[in-house]
């Protein structure tokens, strides 16, 4: 029997295990894949968010401004690569610059700090590669990039040196109540707890909604990507948004922590979760909107291509959910 059982190996999960495994307490990871970060946390922005364009009040606009505070010195206690670079977020129209003020605004009320509408010229001498097209941007200079699968997998080896438990290549196929604890059914075995941790990602529906009576929908968003060579990391010192769409922040450019240069992501809505190919398509798109934020981008230095899956909450609140 144990105490907490976690479901899902990505950031989120190692986080918990590693925050759980402090106490004396007998903690178990459960993971479908081969090891930890195999996930949605191994393909992303590799973006430690500012905050300031989530909703006012909402657990995101909570979760990133706490977690942007709090990551420079997490990395340094489990040693993961970490660099505050500051984000830019563009706009190419004067009269667009209306809602950069709003941004910074909302910003502002969820607790960000040191954010300032730059006009073109205090622009291009912060980026002087940005396109002579944009005509103004917010600068959030507490926006970082991190390596993300470094960051997961020292969560997970820090929780593991604490007696976490992890069993990998273990699907939960169902839970059930069972008086006062669970039961994961895994396949051929049962894993008895007191309470289970959803950490699922794409698939924290399917093991909610059994259990649950608010019932949920989680669309995967498919995110494609370019990762640029080394030689292209110093084009942007900082991220490079453009201004939000109902997609999200749309497609950036940003250096790594790694040195490289990122480009992406799509942002299209599917119903398998599982399914992460990129598409002739979707990479062209990425280099076509880039481009406007960056000019004359080495498309031709591009080294890979990846695609990741992001946990969409269907419905009017895309919020986090704890």
């Amino acid at each position: 029997m144990y105490d907490a059982v976690i479901v899902g190996g990505g950031a989120v999960g190692c986080a918990v295990a590693r925050w759980l495994s402090r106490y004396r307490l007998r903690i178990c990871l459960v993971e479908r894949g081969e090891d930890v970060c195999v996930g949605t946390s191994k393909a992303n922005s590799a973006i430690c968010h500012a905050g300031f364009d989530a909703p006012v009040g909402s657990a995101k606009a909570r979760f990133n401004v706490e977690g942007s505070r709090m990551m420079e010195e997490l990395s340094q206690q489990l040693d993961f690569p970490y660099r505050r670079c500051g984000a830019l977020v563009l706009c190419f129209d004067e009269a667009d610059i209306p809602r950069l003020e709003e941004l910074k605004s909302r910003g502002e009320r969820n607790g960000v700090e040191g954010l300032v509408v730059l006009n073109r010229e205090a622009l291009r001498r912060q980026e002087p590669r940005v396109s002579p097209e944009a005509a103004a941007a917010l600068y959030a200079p507490t926006s970082a990039i991190i390596c993300p699968f470094g960051m997961t997998s020292a969560l997970a080896e820090n929780a593991a040196a604490n007696g976490c438990v992890f069993r990998f290549n273990t699907e939960v196929s169902r839970i059930e109540r069972r008086g006062g604890f669970f039961r994961l059914h895994t396949g051929g075995d049962c894993i008895d707890t007191r309470v289970v941790i959803s950490a699922a990602g794409v698939y924290g529906d399917a093991l909610h909604n059994p259990l649950c009576a608010d019932k949920l929908t989680i669309v995967p968003r498919r995110g494609e990507y370019c990762l640029l060579d080394k030689k292209d990391g110093h084009l942007v010192e900082r991220t490079v948004f453009q201004l939000p769409g109902k997609f999200g922040k749309g497609v950036l450019v940003t250096p790594t922590v790694h040195g490289n240069l990122l480009v992406g992501p799509t942002a299209v809505d599917q119903p398998d979760k599982d399914r992460t190919a990129t598409t002739a398509e979707g990479l062209r798109s990425v280099a076509e909107t880039a481009a406007k934020s960056v000019e004359n981008l080495p498309m031709r230095d591009v080294i890979t291509s990846f695609a990741g899956l992001r946990a969409h909450l269907s419905g009017p609140e895309d919020d986090f959910i704890v």
